[in-house]
């Protein structure tokens, strides 16, 4: 009886290492083209990366030197813009949707953010351009930063409203039972307790759409000069990557690579202080 325990025993063993050793692998295959990825823009960017990468502007073709001035300042207010415009309609949305969750408007909501959610970027850029660079008769850092405010929503909305909905009921009860106003109760317990899923969301979001390219071609469209009006065209990294990438000049290449190595780490950036933020800020209930 003993022995023949002790072999069901050996075989469970034998069958939670092969299943654990089976599943380090397929980790280790799923994080290994990610690796890869790093590695290879991280060797190739390295070498164009110096003070001057940071504050020069381009050079023309057969100048040595040269940064990306411009596409780095433009990335900065295109992507600050857009989250200025986000972030009050994704947060009103995220609170309706976590006040009023069983209404049919919250069910069309959800059915909307869920679709926004799929469509290729491509397509909102495009409609970007028919809506306010057509109209505008010129292409702007404003179109783009409507393009990306956009593709912003449904990761900001979806964030913030499962936040909200963690929050207690019986704090929210507890405020109103106190005289406290429903709009004070909203403003002064529900968001201030809840602001660690809201600054992820908008941390997330931003993460997402700081490498699209695709909405900035049809409307933000770039500018070699450093510009800091946003009704006139300007430059990103994702476009300055896309233009040089396929440029048949070799220090374009390069400054390429380095536009890509900084905006590599302009998102693991923005990852890491998401998950700080999450861990040191959020609420015990």
């Amino acid at each position: 009886m003993l022995v023949h325990s002790f072999k069901h025993i050996r075989r469970r063993q034998i069958r939670s290492t092969l299943i654990r050793v089976v599943i380090v692998c397929f980790t280790l295959l799923t994080l290994l083209p990610l690796l890869y990825i790093l590695a290879y823009i991280i060797r190739r960017g390295i070498g164009a990366i110096n003070w001057s990468f940071f504050v020069e502007l381009p050079k023309p073709v057969g100048e040595r030197g040269g940064g990306i001035a411009n596409a780095l300042t433009g990335s900065v207010l295109i992507v600050a813009l857009a989250t200025l415009m986000a972030v009050p309609v994704g947060l009103s949305s995220a609170l309706y949707l976590s006040e009023h969750s069983r209404g049919k408007l919250a069910g069309l909501i959800r059915l909307c953010i869920e679709v926004l959610t799929g469509i290729p970027s491509i397509v909102v850029g495009i409609v970007a351009y028919y809506w306010l660079v057509r109209p505008m008769n010129s292409f702007s850092a404003f179109s783009g930063s409507v393009a990306l405010a956009i593709m912003m929503l449904p990761i900001m909305i979806r964030s913030a409203e499962e936040t909200l909905k963690r929050f207690p009921v019986h704090l929210r009860e507890a405020s109103l039972a106190l005289g406290v106003p429903y709009y004070k109760t909203i403003l002064k317990v529900l968001l201030p307790c809840s602001l660690s899923g809201v600054l992820s969301g908008i941390m997330l979001a931003i993460a997402r759409v700081i490498g699209e390219t695709a909405p900035l071609l049809f409307t933000a469209f770039g500018n070699p000069y450093l510009s800091f009006n946003i009704f006139h065209p300007m430059h990103s990294l994702p476009l300055l990557i896309y233009n040089y990438a396929i440029s048949p000049y070799d220090s374009w290449h390069q400054l390429a690579w380095g536009a890509a190595w900084v905006l590599l780490m302009w998102i693991l950036l923005l990852n890491v202080l998401t998950r700080i933020m999450i861990r040191k800020w959020s609420v015990q209930y």
